[in-house]
């Protein structure tokens, strides 16, 4: 099954006999506040206008952990996510779509979540929002109990032990941009630099100006290139486990299985013993 679905596809689902629960989960990262900015409300973009039919999820509370020791984002209590993802109408026997602002990050943050935790049938919307041709819903659609119950992935997952392995005896991606795997700059964590062997390969390039995946060729051959060859163990790990989602979005529609480091670098560099490597080569 492929891991993404265009806004002509959605439409037609949605027309469709077993129409697919919509999820809209848009989410930025507040680093605006400090330019006096106030930060995104993914509520309040939701009110304004939303896929028709679609229930609003928030990243931070839903879909994530407290902020702490495990990172920025960790995982989220699974009894807690379950809850939420049936207050959301999510049903093991109902397809799901989500999908973001147009960046895609939130929106494979919650398909990761889904697929690892048992869902058999979830896609993330291609471009997001920005794609969707049809009209806008300001309305609230009625609450349908859904009857998903999350069970933990037995893969899937590193922690940070294992994703210190997996760039010793695999590949290991460090989805972040490019200044921030070297150490140039680090405006949210403790300290810039990458996992000693992690490869940089920002997420932001599987994509078209248009935020739409390249194409699966495409991407097949930009990661093996970057050392994800036929059999080789793959991991991914970002900030705070959702842009590297998205890394593992883009593997899943290359045809390359792959595991994410969800503590990911906020975990990593928080604590002090733990090596970190700058410049521009994994070691």
């Amino acid at each position: 099954m492929n891991a993404i679905i265009t806004a002509t596809e959605l439409a037609g689902d949605l027309a469709g006999e077993n129409p697919p629960v919509v999820l809209d989960v848009r989410w930025q990262l507040t680093v605006a506040k400090a330019a006096g900015e106030p930060p995104f409300d993914g509520r309040a973009a939701y009110a304004a206008g939303h896929v028709p039919g679609a229930v609003y999820v928030d990243l931070d509370r839903e879909l994530a952990g407290a902020d702490g020791a495990a990172g920025r984002h960790p995982l989220p209590d699974l009894a807690e996510f379950g809850a939420a993802m049936r207050r959301a109408g999510v049903s093991a026997v109902r397809p799901v779509v989500v999908y973001d602002g147009g960046q895609g990050w939130a929106a494979a943050r919650a398909w990761w979540l889904l697929r690892w935790t048992g869902h058999p049938d979830v896609r993330v919307l291609d471009g997001g929002l920005p794609q969707w041709r049809g009209e806008l819903s300001t309305d609230v659609p009625a609450r349908v109990e859904g009857d998903f119950a999350p069970v933990a992935g037995a893969a899937g997952l590193l922690d940070a032990d294992g994703a210190a392995e997996r760039a010793r005896s695999g590949v290991l991606f460090d989805a972040r941009a490019g200044e921030r795997y070297r150490g140039e700059v680090e405006p949210i964590d403790r300290v810039g630099g990458h996992i000693p062997g992690a490869v940089s390969a920002p997420t932001t390039d599987n994509v078209a100006p248009d935020g739409r995946f390249l194409p699966a060729e495409e991407l097949h051959d930009r990661f093996k290139a970057l050392g994800a060859s036929d059999g080789t163990e793959v991991g991914v790990y970002c900030g705070s486990g959702v842009s590297g989602a998205h890394e593992v979005l883009a593997l899943a529609v290359a045809g390359i299985p792959a595991a994410l480091y969800v503590g990911s670098w906020s975990e990593w560099s928080s604590d002090p013993s733990r090596p970190v490597a700058v410049g521009p080569d994994p070691q």
